[in-house]
């Protein structure tokens, strides 16, 4: 099981407000913010699982998945964070090519990592 995860990015201010927007209907919020540091980490908890950070490498194209229970969350997160200020990398919908049940959404952020939230449950 993994306990954490760190994404670099190139600003530290735009990533937390985008991740703040975009991740706020998944349940996630700031939890630890390191602002010295051009950190912050996130979670539903008290405790942190996705970590933004302002260092090198920046902007390498990774892809973070954050799995919801219902398909409205999917839209929502969609949303918001186009909202944010990310770009649509993939509408909310099945994804039939993984798996009957596979509802997704892909958001680039504002340094083209790929953010997707995803339900594996029946519509």
């Amino acid at each position: 099981m993994i306990d954490h995860v760190g994404l670099n990015v190139t600003d530290y201010e735009t990533s937390k407000r985008f991740f703040e927007q975009a991740l706020e209907p998944l349940g996630y919020r700031v939890v630890m913010d390191f602002p010295e540091f051009g950190g912050a980490g996130f979670g539903t908890g008290s405790s942190p699982d996705f970590w933004i950070m302002a260092r090198d490498p920046r902007g390498t194209g990774t892809h973070v998945a954050f799995e919801v229970s219902e398909r409205g969350t999917v839209d929502a997160f969609h949303a918001a964070a186009l909202a944010a200020g990310g770009a649509d990398n993939g509408a909310p919908g099945v994804r039939v090519h993984y798996h009957p049940t596979y509802y997704a959404a892909f958001v680039l952020d504002p340094d083209g990592n790929n953010i997707e939230a995803v339900c594996h449950q029946p519509g």
